[in-house]
């Protein structure tokens, strides 16, 4: 294999694939990547057993085609030092010679063979279309509900819940304490599964397919199998084993909450997470916990930390005329939330009381629950 690339394209491609590549293995080959040119391609896989990635760069001078294993880390080092716009890379059977500029290095390389193939996206299976664009607002407003914990019993929560049915895509996620759901259009094509499963995608594989969602109008295409998924963009092609679980009964969930939630208050955005942050300024880790009293034309907020003093914060509502109602919340449940709706100008809290679940709402596709603190 012999070719000369654009420095940053090939940085740009390294740094996406890496993500794929294990901190840790017993497997030596798996923390490289495998590289494969051929006519003005260059296609990057990554690989850890469960989660892998194959990249596309396009647009290079290749002189001879092959293949060849590279070392991941040395080779995103030197593009990253070398100042010049093109890499040379010419693969004999024991090294992979780089040429930057004057620079000169000289890695070591493996059998292509001892590196494991990547599953391939089926076609002729069930698969849905999501634009990219809407794709990741799904993910940003969904993925950090997932329980981030190493609690055993709980694997389940972990992943993302996703979901295709109809005209929609789903995506849900839950740690017990919240709950985050989001839907999209989406064009579902061929047979339906004969047994509906479950697929609960790992948080690393959505994370790596967030990453590689940079086109808002590229068409996604996402086929969800038994026990792994596949998504293809135009550049990447994705790939996972599911999490393994029974998931909660979320529709019920999110059901009984809205069943008993008589207040409604809208709340701008960009306001309520300001003035979340600034009560949360004295919260600790002993006291997480931001109180809200809300009140016709406003909501007033109180925190306070044994050894780190106390706030208190208002926020004027002035399309809130309904009656008295106070909660308490962990402040980092709701920041993270308010984070993900950047854009929007406003939400609609739904609720009952303190001792009951609240409910964000923005528009018809996307909810968020949360469980309020005690006391």
């Amino acid at each position: 294999m012999k070719l000369t690339c654009p420095r940053n394209g090939l940085l740009t491609a390294c740094q996406l694939v890496s993500a794929a590549v294990p901190a840790r293995t017993t497997k030596e080959i798996l923390s490289s990547i495998k590289a494969v040119a051929q006519d003005d391609a260059l296609t990057l896989i990554a690989f850890d057993t469960e989660v892998g990635i194959r990249y596309e760069l396009r647009g290079n001078n290749v002189s001879r085609p092959g293949a060849a294993i590279l070392p991941i880390n040395q080779l995103t080092d030197i593009l990253k030092n070398c100042p010049d716009d093109e890499i040379s890379l010419d693969t004999g059977p024991e090294v992979t010679k780089v040429k930057a500029g004057t620079s000169r290095y000289e890695l070591p390389t493996r059998p292509v063979d001892e590196f494991p193939d990547l599953p391939a996206f089926d076609d002729a299976g069930r698969y849905h279309e999501v634009t990219a664009g809407i794709l990741r607002a799904m993910i940003r407003r969904t993925a950090f509900a997932a329980d981030k914990k190493d609690s055993g019993g709980r694997f389940a929560l972990k992943g993302v819940l996703w979901e295709a049915e109809g005209r929609t895509a789903r995506l849900v996620a839950t740690d017990t304490k919240r709950l985050a759901l989001c839907e999209g259009p989406a064009s579902v094509y061929g047979p339906a599964d004969a047994v509906k499963a479950t697929h609960l995608v790992p948080p690393k594989a959505i994370a790596l397919l967030e990453r590689n969602l940079t086109d808002d109008g590229e068409l996604v295409r996402v086929g969800l199998r038994t026990n792994d998924a596949v998504f293809q963009t135009e550049r990447a092609m994705i790939y996972t084993t599911l999490v393994q679980g029974r998931y909660p009964p979320y529709k019920d969930i999110i059901g009984q909450t809205r069943k008993g939630a008589a207040v409604q208050i809208p709340l701008p955005v960009d306001g309520f997470l300001a003035r979340v942050r600034q009560a949360a300024i004295v919260t600790d880790d002993e006291s997480k916990r931001v109180d809200m009293r809300f009140s016709a034309g406003k909501v007033a907020m109180q925190a306070r930390g044994a050894d780190t003093g106390s706030s208190e914060v208002e926020l004027p509502l002035p399309d809130y005329d309904g009656p008295e109602v106070s909660i308490a919340f962990d402040p980092s449940y709701l920041v993270e939330f308010l984070r993900a709706m950047e854009g929007e100008p406003t939400v609609m809290l739904e609720m009952t009381d303190g001792t009951k679940p609240a409910l964000f709402k923005c528009g018809d596709s996307y909810v968020y629950l949360v469980m309020p603190l005690a006391g």
